[in-house]
């Protein structure tokens, strides 16, 4: 299913991205890595390479020409692109009063403007291809929102209205765009919570337990196969019952 396909997986140093860019590999899948964190990015590049051809590439991904530069670099690897998924995203948590403006810009340039940046150069490709699945990684707080994550409710929240205008502005052109909007799961920045927060947390989850990251892993890969070539625009809430 997955033979001969190439994919893009920002924020792939650590957690959800990581995963992904791991399950990808063991299908076979060409990969090429782009994270800030490159020294540990290189970890993982060569873990992965046991598996499959993995190139990693130390990127700012709100910066324009950096995004171009590398996606040109894995193009020049690998002679495509078949599948990007935009992963990368932080948070600066705080309630609206005390927020700093420069947290708002932070996040939304990193979690919002990266995935149009990557989109945007990545889709240059496929548009002359004819093909491709961009999948980016949204989260149920840009549903429902969350108290003190304003700014990184708004991002997520815009990433899901990329994905719904892209879907049909590339659609034509044999493009699917979908997201994923992962709930609680359990990496290095939830492990940060109380018990108490982390309790509460549970006790909202239909399946009593904590999503990992290869519950999102799997959601993706469904939607970058062929199985999901009529699905587009769409998101997959992938949370266990919590929303």
């Amino acid at each position: 299913m997955f033979k001969g396909k190439v994919a893009v997986v920002t924020g792939s140093a650590q957690g959800i991205g990581r995963e992904i860019a791991l399950q990808f590999a063991m299908k076979g899948v060409s990969l090429g890595l782009l994270d800030m964190n490159l020294s540990k990015l290189q970890e993982v590049e060569k873990e992965l390479n046991n598996y499959s051809p993995t190139l990693a590439l130390g990127v700012d991904i709100t910066n324009f020409p950096e995004v171009e530069k590398c996606v040109n670099k894995i193009v020049d690897k690998f002679k495509r692109i078949d599948i990007l998924i935009n992963n990368a995203g932080i948070t600066k948590d705080n309630l609206i009063l005390r927020l700093k403006e420069k947290d708002w810009d932070d996040v939304l340039s990193v979690n919002l403007k990266g995935a149009f940046n990557c989109s945007k150069v990545v889709a240059k490709y496929m548009v002359k291809q004819r093909y491709g699945k961009i999948i980016n990684i949204s989260s149920i707080i840009g549903i429902i929102g969350n108290v003190g994550q304003s700014n990184y409710s708004a991002s997520k929240a815009g990433l899901i209205g990329l994905t719904k205008s892209l879907a049909r502005e590339l659609g034509p052109r044999k493009i699917n765009v979908n997201a994923v909007a992962p709930g609680y799961i359990k990496t290095s920045m939830t492990e940060q919570l109380s018990e108490e927060v982390r309790n509460q947390m549970l006790n909202r989850i239909s399946l009593g337990r904590m999503g990992t990251p290869l519950d999102v892993a799997k959601a993706v890969l469904f939607l970058a196969s062929d199985d999901s070539d009529y699905i587009t625009g769409q998101v997959l809430v992938v949370d266990g019952g919590m929303i």
